[in-house]
């Protein structure tokens, strides 16, 4: 095995984007900005000392992240991506990363999913569907969940994005129906005649509508990867390809030899912490979820802002034991502003940094991607394995 790098740690911070995307008006998203617009909340006390030293500031050094200010130097070189993928979701970005753009509409239903859909799910669960519309996640149990909990009767919405998702509650729909449901609900959705990104599976607990809170339950069902990916290129060529968080949801466990569910960030960066631990060779794809679920979609400013603290905070312990020979890939999947309107998805760019205690050239800019499959095949460049020609690496400017 050849390389430049050992161990490539990327972790992308789900919906931090930064800044609207040249295709933002497709996506109704003019002005959306993640990271400015927290920023600007936070009023400069938006503190970041680990990702600004590595380069995050560098990357809108001509419109300054408010508490980001550029390094002078940076210790890590910066730049940010251009998603290409037809939509905004999670399944996009993620595939988009590893070489797998997404060039083809995935269905979206804005007016609610079809009859035969209901029908169905009805069949199958013996249980009565109710909503069936686009909602907010939280709005949704807190407008049904106390009648869901009284008829045993399934949640069923969607969003903006090409998703499917089913509420129930764990004490009146056990977990492990909830996924037997939404199992099946991936093979109505698989083609050739509709085809979705996402199921999401998403059981709550609490004893009213005030009081509903959504676990770590959930379970994402995504669309197989209809190519390989550079998770299976990796893994073929005898690489170890680990993934944290939803990651392994989202590539259907497509080439990857090692997997963590996370509970939360800080239960991700646990298990970053036990990767980096391991004596692996190759890639671990970490997927950090709260910033979208948890605050980008409830317009959480300025829970966005102190989670990006707290992982902040993480990252220095992460940079402390890093080797000479490892590589730190940090990005994200799209935005979500929690200062937008809606409660969907932003289309942005989206950041990236890379870092490492041996990289020969820190403070290199990485300029602006054409494609968030560069980062996929600066790591295939990396180990030196051949790839499906997605993307340009830009392994030579970090190494």
């Amino acid at each position: 095995m050849s390389y430049t790098y050992k161990r490539v740690l990327a972790i992308a911070l789900d919906s931090i984007g930064i800044g609207e995307a040249p295709d933002a008006a497709r996506f109704d998203d003019v002005g959306a900005d993640t990271l400015g617009h927290i920023g600007k909340f936070f009023d400069g006390k938006l503190h970041l000392p680990n990702l600004a030293r590595i380069g995050l500031g560098n990357i809108r050094a001509d419109d300054p992240i408010m508490g980001v200010p550029p390094a002078e130097p940076a210790e890590g070189c910066f730049g940010k991506m251009t998603i290409t993928s037809h939509g905004n979701d999670s399944l996009d970005g993620h595939w988009e990363m590893m070489c797998l753009p997404v060039r083809f509409e995935m269905a979206t239903f804005p007016d609610g999913f079809p009859q035969h859909i209901v029908d169905d799910l009805e069949r199958f669960s013996g249980r009565k569907v109710i909503v069936n519309k686009p909602y907010s996640g939280t709005e949704v149990i807190h407008d049904y969940g106390e009648h869901q909990m009284a008829t045993g009767d399934l949640i069923l919405y969607t969003s903006g994005d090409s998703v499917l998702q089913i509420a129930a509650h764990e004490d009146v729909i056990p977990v492990d129906e909830l996924y037997r449901i939404c199992e099946y609900a991936r093979t109505l959705i698989n083609g050739p005649e509709i085809v979705m990104g996402r199921v999401i599976a998403r059981p709550y607990v609490g004893p009213d509508k005030d009081h509903f809170t959504r676990t770590s339950n959930r379970h994402d069902y995504g669309l197989e990867p209809i190519k390989p990916t550079v998770l299976d290129f990796l893994n073929e060529a005898g690489y170890d390809v680990l993934a944290v968080g939803k990651t392994n949801d989202i590539f259907s466990g497509h080439g990857i030899t090692k997997g963590w569910r996370n509970k939360s960030n800080m239960d991700g960066m646990d298990h970053v912490d036990e990767a980096m631990a391991s004596d692996f060779t190759g890639l671990c794809f970490t997927n950090l979820v709260d910033f979208d679920a948890m605050y980008g979609h409830r317009r959480n400013a300025q829970g966005d802002g102190e989670a990006l603290m707290a992982f902040d905070e993480r990252l220095g312990h992460v940079m402390d034991n890093m080797h000479d020979d490892d590589l730190l890939l940090i990005t994200a999947d799209h935005g979500n502003d929690p200062t937008y309107k809606g409660t969907d998805h932003t289309r942005e760019y989206v950041p990236i940094l890379a870092y490492s205690p041996g990289m020969p050239n820190p403070g290199t800019s990485l300029g602006i991607r054409d494609t968030a499959s560069d980062m996929g095949a600066t790591i295939l460049d990396n180990f030196g394995v051949e790839g499906n020609g997605e993307g340009t690496s830009f392994l030579e400017q970090i190494s």
